[in-house]
């Protein structure tokens, strides 16, 4: 009989502490738990955890080392018309497990019922089909690892997928390629520093499961959206094992990542999870404490409310489901050492009752925790129940990613009418979204392109998605996209069409890199990354959806950095604070607004020129002693002036330069439209003409 001493309640999961492991499972469901260990042969033992103290069942087994795989069976009752769905023959997963080994195989003994009647009860044991939990070794050389704590106005993000950012690369060693050793490795760090990137927004690595759906049909869970373990690294991400080596190899990569000073965010998904619906698996929390851990349908409790079109939405009503979401937080700051956090569909957490709370229980447990509350939060604010859409109305400690943002630019620079008003708004940080909340332009998490739509070389190289690899007659994937083909649909060798095309996606990285707020950009956009039109490749784990880094447009690239470094080297760009308008009083800008969107002859915009439909183009000056920041000695900061001229018209539009007291001459730092040279230069008052759809940034040339 396997040695067992009370342990402690606290902390919940399994704890090894160099001499045993102490095992802590919540169930207000449960009438007994039994822990199931597993050896190296798949030979169970069960031993029960007599211990309970507030619904939480604990033991401690000496000489329980690293590397023990385990499972828990829950027994209580089996009513699922009252919610409660507690059967011992299912084995169940921690959900505090910190790594996970295997995969279900979705053997119907998974199920609590016979695929033939939902109504019947299945009693066939599923520990040989299930994944298991693994105790695993705590301690890691972190080598005096010391998290970036980049400003958000400094950042710049990167949007990107541990396989299909690596996985090709060709200096990634093949055993290396799709894993998180691969996002660590040199050549990738290199290629991040060169863009300027000071964060890696990683998609889903908590541990997922791969739909059965998809995998008939040849398909998988690509993106990750489908998490089943909220404190364990994905193994499959892990070039070194499932044991519990992908603990190390997780934190080995943030390690690297931080030797150069870029942040990691995760994007995590704790609005779901992978269990789904009434008919889907008992893997873990539906089993372990089905009413704590999800949202029930009131009036029918064997259904689930599903804010998240996945089947079922984590409780965030129950304070047992709000301390797993809070302790999988400050474990992944404190003991991964990760900077921040993506929330997906973010909105869901908000609703406490039925509609989107800001004042939710979930966000004033953020505010309060002296460790989550202090790194970026990221929220995607919308969800698919009612009143989902909440771009703007997260707390002041959040920021957002902006969609209004993605789909004005978008709108602007394919030349729909009366967007141009609004596009100064978005390039000013979306100032009525944010300001009137007490927030910052870094509210604003500027994005064009994302994992979830075109890339960006899609987005001028498709009218329609052409998702028809994806199995559902192209019923998938967003209809709307706001793209534009540029006068051929798909792949072209016309010069002039690939022309035209080459400058639209430099005109899209120009503004998204020198709007204020925060610039995300999606990984391969800067390489011409294509998915051949496919809108939606959640399903497609292919060359489709993976960088093709031999292929890279290296033209691009060159100009991603270039404006990049840019934005890094100027903070007008990025300002701690929004325009006012005002005039500047001190300083080289004396006398001068802090902002001026600028007219054809370079009068002030008036407001009928806003609302034109006609009207495509717009300058706006910039002043670079109006920046309202200090640096951290006090020390007032100032920077050049600049004007910026956007195009988005078919033809060529001659602008006016401002006069003599705005900058008596100004040289050239970025042409999209690549017609005049960095080194040329204009003086005040002169006419320049700005070819159709360009960008042209001109800085204030010294005195």
């Amino acid at each position: 009989m396997t040695e067992t001493w009370p342990g402690s309640a606290y902390p919940l999961g399994a704890t090894f502490d160099g001499s045993g492991t102490n095992f802590a499972l919540f169930s207000e469901a449960a009438e007994k738990v039994e822990l199931s260990l597993f050896d190296d042969a798949g030979v169970e033992t069960r031993v029960p955890l007599a211990e309970v103290d507030a619904s939480v069942w604990h033991g401690y087994l000496p000489g329980v080392e690293a590397g023990q795989r385990y499972g828990y069976r829950v027994h209580g009752e089996y009513d699922p018309s009252a919610g409660k769905r507690a059967n011992p023959s299912k084995l169940l997963l921690d959900p505090y497990a910190k790594a996970i080994s295997g995969e279900i195989d979705w053997h119907p003994s998974l199920f609590s019922y016979d695929f033939d009647d939902p109504e019947s009860r299945n009693d066939d044991d599923s520990a040989s089909h299930m994944m298991l939990g693994v105790v695993v070794n705590p301690f890691f050389d972190w080598a005096g690892d010391r998290t970036p704590h980049t400003p958000y106005n400094e950042s710049v993000i990167y949007e990107a997928h541990v396989k299909g950012l690596t996985m090709t690369h060709p200096a990634v060693p093949e055993n290396q390629r799709g894993t998180f050793a691969g996002v660590g490795h040199p050549a990738v760090i290199e290629h991040l520093v060169r863009l300027g990137v000071t964060a890696i927004e990683l998609m889903p690595v908590h541990q997922f499961v791969n739909d059965s759906v998809l995998q008939e049909q040849g398909l998988s869970n690509y993106w990750g959206y489908n998490t089943i373990g909220f404190f364990a690294p994905h193994a499959a991400y892990a070039s070194t094992g499932d044991r519990g080596q992908q603990v190390q190899e997780f934190k080995a990569m943030v390690r690297s990542l931080h030797e150069v000073g870029i942040e990691v965010v995760l994007d995590v998904v704790y609005n779901h999870t992978a269990e789904g619906n009434h008919l889907g698996p008992t893997l873990c929390f539906r089993g372990i404490d089905n009413m704590a851990y999800y949202r029930l349908m009131e009036d029918d409790p064997a259904y689930y409310r599903d804010y998240t079109g996945t089947g079922n939405s984590l409780n965030v009503r129950n304070p047992h489901s709000l301390q797993l979401i809070m302790d999988s937080l400050r474990y992944w700051v404190t003991e991964m050492h990760v900077d921040g956090f993506r929330f997906d569909l973010a909105a869901t957490l908000a609703r406490e009752f039925y509609e989107v709370d800001r004042l939710a229980t979930f966000f004033e447990l953020v505010q309060q925790d002296p460790v989550v509350s202090q790194v970026k939060l990221i929220a995607e604010p919308w969800d698919l129940g009612p009143g989902g859409y909440q771009v703007g109305n997260f707390p002041p400690q959040w920021t957002e990613w902006n969609g209004k943002y993605r789909d004005t630019v978008r709108d602007f620079w394919r030349g729909e009418p009366a967007t141009l008003g609004e596009f100064a708004s978005r390039l000013s940080g979306s100032p009525e979204l944010y300001e009137t909340s007490g927030r910052r332009p870094v509210a604003s998490i500027n994005f064009i392109t994302a994992h979830d739509g075109f890339t960006l070389r899609d987005l001028v190289s498709y009218d329609e998605k052409h998702n028809e690899a994806n199995g559902e007659d192209g019923n998938d994937g967003e209809s709307h996209n706001r793209s534009w083909n540029s006068g051929v649909e798909g792949e072209t060798d016309d010069p002039g069409v690939l022309q035209l095309r080459a400058r639209r996606q430099r005109n899209f990285l120009a503004t998204l890199f020198l709007s204020q707020g925060v610039p995300m950009l999606l990984h391969g956009d800067e390489l011409g990354r294509t998915q051949r039109g496919n809108n939606n490749v959640y399903a497609q784990d292919s060359q489709l959806s993976w960088i093709d880094w031999e292929s890279a447009d290296d033209a691009l690239l060159e100009f991603t950095s270039r404006v990049s470094r840019l934005r890094r080297e100027h903070p007008v760009f990025r300002r701690a604070r929004f325009f006012t308008g005002r005039t500047v009083r001190s300083g080289p800008g004396e006398g001068l607004p802090d902002v001026e969107w600028l007219s054809t002859d370079a009068s002030a915009m008036a407001d009928a020129d806003w609302d034109s439909d006609s009207v495509r183009s717009v300058g706006v000056f910039i002043n670079g002693n109006g920046i309202r920041a200090r640096d951290r000695r006090g020390q007032r900061i100032t920077d050049d002036h600049f004007v910026l001229y956007f195009n988005a018209d078919e033809g060529a539009v001659q602008f006016r330069l401002p006069p003599p007291d705005y900058a008596p001459t100004w040289h050239v730092e970025l042409d999209t439209a690549q017609e005049a040279h960095p080194d040329s230069g204009y003086d005040a008052g002169e006419s320049v003409e700005l070819p159709a759809r360009s960008v042209l940034v001109l800085r204030a040339a010294a005195a």
